[in-house]
């Protein structure tokens, strides 16, 4: 099959994702994981498979993120919190070395467990029903001041997600990724004895990044999205690129009303020397023009030898335009609220 076949194809017939040799047996985008993935079928060393959840929950006025990844050198449990009213940013992390996939991570978000505990912290992601539900305690928080939770992601299989299957050069390479961005959310969690709560009421939202794979040593990637109410209905968008062979499936999809609306590759155009000026996302396909006006940023850079990580990423208000596959266009004011982020990391790992 040449690769002007595959292009943007869109997979629906289930299969395996990997054959007996360890190589994908389709290629392309899907709405949902109808994929079977296997560890055990991957034709990679346990130190080069790399398998994350990443959770973010937002509104306009504050925001959670949780990550519970196994990358084969480690596993680490992460916890941030943001207060964007107040240019606030705390985090801690649980981190054991080795593990080489010993947490063992779900094959899906449609069922399991994923869990790290190191001494006294914490957190948990657990399936139920059409439910996820994340539950976290990190006593040592913001020095001692403690950080709990439990916040339920509605993940109703009955909406659209994004889900891409990308092969690199090496074929024994690939990335299998979900991406959702538009997840009712509710729950509460306490920093220092403050209660703070998600909602729909307070236009709070959950995102979702779930990747398994086996990437080069040398990543680096854009991802972005947002969420909002714009005429009363519900809208989101994701926006990813960067690694694998880009023209056989654009990671950026709208989400209207549920239903998803494919477009074409994304770039991010942003001023280095000054990250809090707005960063501007264009679609090849002209469907997407949408600038980011930051209210904060988060810069994050972890080098430990022969694994480094490091980028930034900015949180903030889009406006501009973008257009559905029926070709009506949907024009988004700052006014819309519409709240999102943007980012730009490296990695060698």
């Amino acid at each position: 099959m040449g690769r002007i076949e595959m292009e943007q194809r869109k997979i629906t017939e289930p299969s395996d994702l990997l054959d007996k040799n360890g190589e994908l047996m389709q290629v392309g985008w899907a709405s949902q994981l109808i994929l079977k993935y296997e560890r055990e079928k991957v034709s990679a060393g346990s130190l080069r498979i790399k398998e994350w959840d990443c959770y973010e929950i937002y509104n306009d006025q504050f925001g959670i993120t949780l990550i519970i990844a196994d990358v084969g050198y480690f596993g680490m449990a992460t916890l941030d919190f943001m207060d964007f009213k107040n240019n606030f940013l705390e985090g801690d992390r649980a981190v054991t070395f080795f593990t080489r996939g010993s947490l063992n991570m779900p094959p899906s978000t449609m069922a399991g467990i994923t869990k790290l505990v190191k001494k006294d912290k914490k957190m948990k992601f657990e399936r139920i029903e059409n439910d996820m539900v994340l539950t976290f305690d990190f006593p040592t928080f913001g020095k001692g001041k403690g950080m709990k939770g439990k916040i339920t992601l509605d993940m109703d299989p009955k909406r659209d997600t994004l889900v891409n299957v990308i092969p690199f050069e090496n074929k024994k390479q690939f990335v299998y990724v979900q991406k959702i961005v538009d997840m009712p959310v509710n729950g509460t969690f306490t920093l220092d004895d403050k209660e703070y709560s998600f909602s729909e009421e307070n236009g709070s939202f959950g995102v979702l990044d779930w990747t398994r794979g086996v990437l080069p040593y040398k990543t680096s990637w854009y991802w972005g999205g947002g969420f909002g109410i714009v005429n009363g209905k519900r809208l989101g968008f994701n926006l990813d690129y960067g690694f694998g062979i880009e023209t056989i499936s654009s990671k950026n999809m709208i989400f209207y009303e549920g239903k998803g609306h494919k477009i074409d590759n994304i770039k991010f155009h942003y001023d280095k020397e000054d990250v809090m000026k707005p960063w501007k996302c264009t679609s090849s396909d002209g469907r997407f023009e949408m600038v980011i006006d930051p209210v904060m940023k988060k810069e994050n850079n972890l080098n430990m030898l022969i694994l480094k990580t490091g980028g930034v990423q900015v949180l903030g208000y889009y406006i501009g335009d973008l257009i559905l596959d029926d070709g009506t266009k949907i024009h988004i004011d700052k006014s819309d609220r519409v709240f999102g982020w943007a980012e730009n990391f490296s990695h060698k790992w």
